[in-house]
């Protein structure tokens, strides 16, 4: 069994290649900022990309909240993360919760958010920060930096409108609405909703189907997907060649194709 990293305000199992990462502040709502939860991610993608038994990473909360965000008593009294005149406040978003996207955007597995309660601010951030998301009935969302008179400082503007389009992105952000999960499905936000009850059956089913997956191919599938993004073809084609090489090239690539052609034999 791998050694699993020590954190403080969240727990991290492993089972059959799908590590899951549950944020544990019920108290805070899990707010990100105001607690450990910002290391604890930061820590938890950094144990992912070294251990290779990893294959997926779920990230969901414990207790009625997915992520309430930043936390709000903190701005309200100028404290802890939103402390300080406005160029020591830009650099505590720089080395606080800033890293987190781009600690997310650098994990080389698959990551499902399993969103089971409100997602709000930079908990909505979060949750988009992920490939896939799958969401309570019980789930909200919301971009609400400006009912607050604060922008998405932690990146949020980028990864929706990546997700949804500008417009659809614009309207949530400029209203600051709260949806809720069938709406966030229609959007495309989430690609599927479930009960409260099923909603960690459901997203661990997915994740065992892509741990099933070859591993090092995983890890570069995903790489390609992300690449595929900010890559001209003609270059893009480059990498795919020569990460294909790589493929041919591992004992898994042999065992998947022996694993296929005896289903292809099978009267």
């Amino acid at each position: 069994m791998s050694t699993l990293p020590q954190l403080k305000d969240a727990s991290l199992t492993l089972q059959a290649g799908v590590a899951t990462l549950t944020f544990d502040r019920h108290d805070l709502r899990n707010a990100l900022t105001g607690s450990h939860l910002i290391e604890d991610i930061v820590t938890t993608t950094d144990w992912v990309n070294k251990e290779k038994a990893v294959s997926v990473l779920v990230i969901t909360g414990a207790g009625s909240a997915f992520s309430a965000g930043g936390n709000i008593r903190d701005m309200a009294e100028r404290g802890g993360d939103f402390a300080g005149e406005a160029a020591e406040c830009a650099e505590r978003y720089r080395q606080g919760i800033q890293r987190i996207p781009l600690a997310l955007q650098g994990v080389e597995v698959p990551i499902i958010a399993a969103v089971n309660g409100p997602a709000i601010g930079a908990g909505f951030d979060l949750a988009n920060m992920a490939d896939i998301r799958i969401a309570s009935k019980k789930a909200k969302f919301g971009e609400t930096f400006l009912n607050l008179g604060i922008i998405p400082g932690d990146g949020g503007a980028w990864f929706m409108q990546r997700l949804i389009g500008y417009q659809r992105a614009f309207e949530l952000t400029l209203t600051g609405r709260v949806i809720d999960a069938d709406e966030a499905q229609q959007l495309g936000i989430v690609m599927q909703v479930t009960e409260a009850g099923e909603l960690m059956s459901v997203t661990h089913e997915l994740a065992a189907k892509i741990a099933s997956q070859p591993p090092k191919a995983t890890r570069l599938t995903k790489r390609l997907m992300k690449m595929a993004q900010r890559t001209e073809l003609k270059d893009f084609l480059d990498i795919c060649a020569c990460f294909q090489g790589l493929c041919h090239n591992e004992p898994e690539h042999l065992v998947a194709v022996d694993k296929m052609l005896a289903l292809m034999e099978k009267p």
